[in-house]
């Protein structure tokens, strides 16, 4: 280390000195007598020594004037602040997944807390007052540790609903040390993966993400090794769908954590009970990325890969209208895949992102997606000639199945009835996504059979509250 040292004394050494001052301290630390102490000592005096030249630089700078950098450029691959960087990520992570509960320490506190619990005798449910609390606390932390200790505080006690007595549900409480186990393991998960540590990820990294939970999802852990870089595809768009609406092509690892994608994810821990057909309801299933794979391979005639608009007419078995066929196309397929002379295609991607949109009308994700499509002139609102234009195409392909005349001024003033806009000349998506009933309208407006639903919304919501009755064979 001297050797290398006496090399800066060859130098300039003013210059050298001033920029570099962990020398000067380093070369002052070596010459000096202090024996080595232990290495928590030795940590202890570099944080001393690097604390104070930093208040130093801080106090020069505000005496001076200057403005604070705000911007800092990421390090390169192969530096050592990069491998710095990684070493202290690292190092931080695994601390953080040290103190993490583990399912047996999980199991031994639900057992705690059932044996020092009292029976409601009023709805028969285990509950615990604040004492009891504070004496379960200690155990869990006698029998698992400290690491428990931080969800018995007093504020987490005061985030459940009393009784009249004063005591909480264990079960709630129970629930809540899982989620948060379960969100901080998900968080170092995702975090290991962020090899920029922006607190983002790429879709490459959502999509290793999800690969490695499949082996422990109980729905997933069957799937065909063929199908697995697929399932990670189509898995993975959804949450940049709902987590990225800029289309950056980066998630925040905040968002997905508070996002219903993962706990639709995470369902999938459970075996399931019902067949493909009801499986297909929740995205992240193995049936419904298959079913999605089947209908663009389905509607994609030519096999070019893309779908084309005469190819896309098919889908929802072509009840959705012309003009948001193209409107589609016009809004979200212009970046997309195209061949010499011929016009735009739709490709997987901008497929996803249709299917997505139509499958969750009622989000404001989906609803900002359908809007661009109802807004012919790209203004930012619909007016009652929009609605005209939009729901023509409805009109006709309503009547052309038999169905009585339609007065299209009718559904007009209706639509303006259900949205009550701030403006009462135009609609704006703001209105639709706060009149709540944004993804009917657009149903409306869009498909013949969103339109019959919203016709026989009455029908359709009393047969659901009807029990369904045996016919003669006995069946349901």
């Amino acid at each position: 280390m001297m050797s290398v040292l006496d090399e800066y004394e060859g130098a300039d050494e003013s210059s050298v000195v001033s920029s570099m001052l962990w020398v000067r301290n380093l070369r002052r630390y070596i010459r000096s007598d202090v024996d080595l102490e232990s290495e928590a000592m030795l940590e202890l005096q570099t944080r001393k020594i690097l604390l104070h030249i930093f208040k130093e630089k801080q106090r020069k700078s505000a005496k001076a004037g200057i403005i604070p950098s705000f911007y800092k450029r990421k390090p390169e691959d192969g530096s050592i602040s990069h491998t710095v960087q990684r070493l202290a990520k690292y190092r931080f992570l695994k601390k953080q997944s040290d103190i993490l509960l583990n399912s047996d320490d999980l199991d031994a506190m639900w057992l705690i807390l059932r044996e020092n619990c009292v029976i409601d005798e009023t709805t028969g449910s285990e509950k615990v007052n604040y004492e009891d609390f504070c004496q379960i606390a200690s155990l869990c932390t006698e029998q698992i540790g400290s690491k428990c200790y931080r969800f018995f505080s007093p504020s987490n006690f005061m985030k459940f609903g009393k009784d009249e007595s004063g005591r909480i549900p264990i079960l709630p409480f129970y629930l809540y040390v899982m989620r948060t186990v379960s969100l901080t393991q998900a968080r170092i998960d995702m975090s290991e993966l962020d090899e920029d540590s922006d607190g983002f990820l790429q879709p490459y990294e959502m999509e290793a993400y999800i690969r490695g939970l499949i082996p422990n999802l109980a729905q997933l852990c069957d799937m065909p090794t063929e199908f697995v870089q697929m399932y990670c595809h189509i898995a993975a768009h959804k949450f940049f769908f709902f987590c990225d609406p800029s289309r950056r092509g980066k998630a925040c690892i905040k968002k997905i954590l508070l996002s219903n994608c993962l706990q639709e994810l995470m369902e999938l821990h459970q075996e399931s009970e019902e067949g493909d057909a009801e499986n297909t309801e929740n995205w992240f299933s193995l049936a419904s990325a298959q079913r999605i794979c089947d209908a663009f391979l389905d509607l994609d005639k030519d096999g070019n890969s893309t779908l084309s608009k005469e190819e896309l007419q098919g889908y929802a078995d072509g009840t959705l209208t012309d003009i948001f066929i193209e409107r589609a196309f016009d809004e979200h397929v212009h970046h997309g895949k195209t061949v010499i002379g011929n016009p735009w295609e739709m490709d997987f991607e901008s497929f996803l992102d249709f299917v997505l949109a139509l499958d969750n009308k009622d989000t404001p994700e989906g609803l900002t997606y359908l809007f661009k499509c109802l807004d012919l002139h790209g203004r930012g609102f619909l007016t009652a000639a929009d609605i005209h234009i939009l729901f023509r195409d409805v009109r006709e392909k309503w009547i052309q199945v038999g169905n009585y005349e339609l007065c299209t001024e009718d559904i007009r003033d209706e639509i303006w009835d259900m949205v009550k806009p701030v403006d009462p000349l135009r609609i704006t998506l703001s209105d639709l996504i706060a009149c709540k009933q944004g993804g009917s309208i657009a149903s409306m407006l869009i498909d013949v059979r969103g339109f019959w639903a919203h016709d026989n919304r009455e029908n359709l919501l009393q047969e659901d509250l009807e029990p369904c009755e045996p016919d003669a064979a006995g069946r349901t």
